[in-house]
């Protein structure tokens, strides 16, 4: 089965807001085996929404579009789609009355003709009742194609997506399943697994197929099988992961399913009772942001210093001002001093040091830009690494952050 989705609204084409809607559907309907041939965004303009949907009811069985419903001049999505499905508006008083109570209970502002208004609804549409805003999602039929046409707002979006779209088109259309698996992978290039794995990727089944995804010092390796029979393209899926696995196990952290590699950090460093403190420098906390990201960080990080200027790390973290004058600050020496004495200063099992040049300028450090230092301290020992991470200030930074936690990674599973 294929879907389309067309979200409306000048304010995604001029970059005023980023199209989160269209991600979350397509990763629904993926989840209930519906396939997104085509992602389209268009203006709040009649010829131009009348134009995708005669183009996308020739290719698809259920378009789904967001945005355009408002109670101001400019949301032409109804009146479009009377004309698309010859219909006409007719009020609808269970949704007036939905939204009288909304103002009555929660709105300051009095209710206008024009918030009133939004219970007109073409007559051809059923309701798809909106708890959480005034304009209610509409479901149409026009031959073999089902059209939804939901808010744009993306809390109502989403709660109408989970409680009433998705179980419509579960009772409505036979779906095949998709089955995903995504392999973790860090430290090599996609080029260089591709190389690796050439002659396993060649082997795969027609309705098996296989993604490279690369991210700053990762590559993702998705498998996605399509058909009737799940218990089959689980057990073919698990196969091929299998097989794969000699290929790749240096650089193999795991399913992403299961979590990416921050959220197996601290499984695991729960799991072993351990702690962890970080030390940051140019990576100015993001290290220490991720973490904190995930329920129950309390129980294992004790915190972070944001060392970024050279006095800091001297007045806070101790490293010593002679060894930074040997050195530099952007070296293997003072990341080190770094990570052993943020483990001492909070007490904890490990710890995280990060020093580099991010640019755009050397600040205190010869070093070139990209260069970069991750001390990691463990219970027995304490070591850096350089590494080169390009000259763009934001991907050395994120790149620098996935390599301290590929690096902390291993050294955990040694205890």
């Amino acid at each position: 089965m294929q879907a389309e989705i067309i979200t409306i609204g000048d304010e995604i084409l001029i970059g005023q807001i980023v199209d989160s809607n269209s991600a979350f559907i397509a990763k629904e309907l993926n989840k209930i085996g519906v396939s997104v041939y085509q992602i389209t965004s268009v203006e709040d303009d009649r010829d131009h929404i009348l134009q995708s949907l005669h183009q996308a009811s020739e290719r698809s069985s259920l378009v789904i579009l967001t945005g355009g419903l408002g109670p101001t001049k400019d949301d032409v999505t109804k009146q479009t789609l009377c004309e698309f499905f010859e219909d006409e508006l007719v009020r609808d008083e269970g949704v007036l009355q939905h939204i009288e109570n909304l103002f009555a209970k929660y709105i300051s502002t009095p209710i206008s003709d024009l918030n009133r208004n939004q219970a007109l609804i073409p007559s051809k549409a059923t309701v798809l009742h909106n708890a959480y805003g005034t304009a209610p999602g509409l479901w149409l039929k026009k031959g073999e194609t089902s059209f939804v046409s939901l808010p744009g707002v993306p809390f109502e979006m989403k709660r109408l997506v989970l409680d009433q779209v998705l179980p419509r088109v579960i009772e409505t259309y036979d779906r095949p399943h998709i089955i995903h698996t995504t392999l973790l992978t860090y430290g090599l290039g996609e080029s260089a697994i591709a190389e690796r794995i050439e002659e396993w990727e060649n082997n795969l089944p027609y309705h098996i197929k296989l993604a490279y995804l690369p991210n700053l010092g990762r590559v993702r390796l998705r498998l996605t099988a399509k058909g009737r029979d799940k218990e089959k393209l689980e057990k073919e899926i698990n196969e091929k992961v299998e097989q794969v696995y000699p290929s790749i196990k240096d650089i193999y952290y795991g399913i992403e399913e299961d979590g990416a590699i921050e959220e197996r950090v601290a499984n695991l460093l729960t799991k072993k009772g351990m702690t962890l403190s970080t030390a940051e420098s140019f990576t100015g906390g993001k290290i220490a942001e991720e973490l904190t990201s995930i329920p129950g960080a309390s129980a294992y990080f004790k915190g972070t210093v944001v060392s970024y200027a050279t006095e800091t790390k001297i007045n806070v973290l101790g490293v010593p001002s002679e060894l930074i004058e040997k050195h530099s600050v952007v070296s293997e020496e003072v990341a080190i001093s770094m990570a052993r004495n943020v483990k001492n200063i909070l007490n904890t099992d490990f710890a995280i040091a990060t020093t580099g040049n991010a640019g755009p300028s050397k600040g205190d450090s010869d070093e070139d830009i990209g260069t970069v230092f991750i001390a990691i301290s463990t219970p027995e020992c304490t070591f850096a690494e350089k590494f080169t991470m390009g000259n763009h200030r934001e991907r050395i930074v994120k790149k620098s952050v996935n390599k301290a936690f590929e690096l902390l990674w291993k050294e955990i599973l040694k205890f």
